[in-house]
């Protein structure tokens, strides 16, 4: 019997790649070529599924072009890259991966604020230019972790993982704003404290972005949110790109109506606003919360198990529009 054919549209462990082709005729993309649109149509006529990172958009072109399609399984927890609507609409389960990644993308989240708060990569640039030559009583003087007012925008797995670093291991006060407020069993271990968004921005010492991106989020962070923070206070983006709008951050850093930033994620990835490499008070890393080897093989792993799932009859361990499973 023939096998589904599948297509792995970014490049993957080899070890993955070779689970992939015990179950699947495998087009793969280990070269890691970034298809444009008509490319990924292109390369995904005649399959079944297709193993995605966050660079391949799929939407109702692309559905509808591929009409064989039947799975799209993101090596991600964030999907939106996919529209889910026109997937659900053509019978396209898509899948994403939860869970393997929380605990390392909170310890990096947790580290860029640190980072960020202590003035680490500025303070770095400063010796590797040779500029150290002695010590002063306010060089790099930066602002506190332990004891500060912790402010999480977004707390779902990661926000919490997030937290309890911060509660229990410096003893931050930690506060939160949500879609909903958690239940009491999860916030008091924390001594979590609700709280509207203005008051997140108001309070937070050190507010921290785990919010997922949709269009009623975008720019959730602006000029006038940032105007309502501490000049004192800093931001740290480990969501998405477009959460942010990077040119009003990049001003209100310019300008230090608050005190600095730690950037993982940025809007139009991998390119970022130019002004932003014109502040000196902003921490810059590539989009790596989640990038240890255990942590990526786990992620491509359960993308896999989603694929092979989802194709030969399986349950997939983590669907997204799971009414697709329903109908089917």
């Amino acid at each position: 019997m023939t096998q589904p054919a599948i297509l792995v549209a970014r490049a993957v462990f080899p070890e993955v790649l070779a689970h992939l082709a015990q179950h699947f005729e495998v087009e793969s993309n280990q070269a890691d070529t970034i298809f444009t649109k008509a490319e990924l149509i292109e390369h995904l006529q005649g399959k079944q599924g297709a193993f995605t990172t966050g660079s391949e958009r799929i939407d109702a072109e692309v559905l509808a072009a591929c009409p064989q399609l039947r799975v799209v399984a993101n090596m991600a927890v964030g999907y939106n890259n996919f529209d889910i609507a026109a997937c659900t609409a053509a019978g396209v389960l898509a899948t994403n991966t939860p869970d393997v990644l929380t605990e390392t993308t909170a310890d990096f989240g947790f580290a860029l604020m640190m980072a960020t708060a202590r003035r680490m990569a500025e303070s770095e640039r400063f010796l590797r230019r040779g500029e150290w030559t002695k010590w002063t009583y306010d060089m790099f003087a930066g602002s506190d972790v332990h004891g500060a007012t912790l402010g999480i925008l977004g707390m779902g797995r990661i926000g919490q993982a997030i937290a309890r670093r911060g509660a229990l291991g410096f003893g931050m006060k930690v506060i939160y704003h949500n879609r909903s407020r958690l239940p009491a069993a999860d916030e008091s271990p924390l001594g979590a404290r609700y709280v509207d968004k203005a008051t997140l921005l108001r309070e937070a010492d050190h507010l921290v972005l785990v919010l997922p991106y949709s269009a009623s989020a975008h720019h959730a962070i602006g000029a006038p949110e940032l105007a309502q923070m501490k000049p004192t206070a800093t931001l740290t983006n480990i969501a998405r790109g477009g959460i942010v709008d990077d040119v009003a951050l990049a001003a209100a850093l310019r300008d230090r109506r608050i005190a600095a930033a730690g950037l993982d994620v940025f809007e139009g990835e991998p390119a970022l606003h130019p002004d932003l490499l014109d502040v000196p008070n902003v921490v810059l890393t590539p989009h790596i919360a989640s990038s240890t080897l255990a942590t990526r093989r786990a992620m491509a792993d359960l993308a896999a198990k989603n694929l092979v799932a989802a194709l030969t009859g399986g349950v997939p361990p983590t669907p997204i529009n799971g009414e697709v499973l329903a109908k089917a």
